[in-house]
């Protein structure tokens, strides 16, 4: 069974649906009994970081994740999830977030600037994968980071991007990127203006930036894969 925690801030049944429909059993809890007893966890989530880490504790999840990452069992954390993996983040009052990565989660700070300063990866948003076509140098980046944009991979092959190819477009929603520390687990990085870490994979816990129900074909093959560990 694949726990999907519940903790308020999430498109938990779009999580659910995709699971699903990759042969994945899941659950969407926000039971501690049940979040402990799974066999594998998805913590996705959309919103604040700090928020977030208020509400874990408030519903008494804090304690069964960090348990649930120390056990070595398989865990996703997508999006505000992802980002919920690192040490602390800029956001809101600058809770200190699992810890289970090194670094920071950092405020993407370029209104104004062209996407001349992007490189090679930034693209027009808006558009389904197959339409994509570079930005023009007279583009501005906008915040939130919204759209389409390619995920390179940076670490052997993470069992996550199994069947997927490298440079695949994923869906991005956030305003806030990882500033990770530890080279070692990145498992795939992005350019938006900065180049910064959209894949994390680091013994059983895995991360992304990114929107894998919302990614299409590719979305649903990293599902599939991590319903397959």
């Amino acid at each position: 069974m694949i726990a999907i925690v519940d903790y308020g801030m999430g498109n938990l049944r779009s999580v659910e649906k995709a699971l699903e429909h990759v042969g994945g059993k899941a659950l969407v809890t926000s039971d501690p009994a049940q979040v402990e007893g799974a066999d594998k966890v998805i913590v996705p989530g959309v919103g604040a970081f700090d928020q977030a880490i208020r509400e874990l504790r408030t519903r008494r999840l804090w304690d069964p994740l960090q348990g649930f990452v120390r056990a070595g069992k398989p865990f996703l954390g997508v999006c505000l999830g992802f980002q919920l993996l690192f040490e602390s983040s800029e956001e809101g009052q600058g809770a200190e977030g699992l810890g289970v990565f090194r670094g920071r989660v950092r405020r993407f700070r370029f209104e104004g600037r062209g996407t001349k300063d992007v490189g090679r990866r930034t693209w027009d948003v808006g558009r389904k994968a197959r339409d994509q076509r570079p930005a023009t140098s007279d583009q501005r980046l906008k915040i939130p980071h919204m759209g389409w944009n390619t995920v390179t991979y940076k670490k052997g092959r993470c069992p996550l991007f199994k069947g997927v190819p490298d440079d695949s477009f994923f869906y991005f929603v956030h305003s806030y990127y990882a500033d990770c520390t530890d080279r070692g687990v990145v498992a795939g990085e992005t350019e938006y203006g900065v180049g910064f870490a959209s894949a994390l994979w680091g013994g059983a816990v895995f991360g992304t930036q990114f929107h894998p129900e919302k990614s299409q074909a590719v979305g649903l093959q990293l599902l599939k894969n991590f319903v397959e560990l």
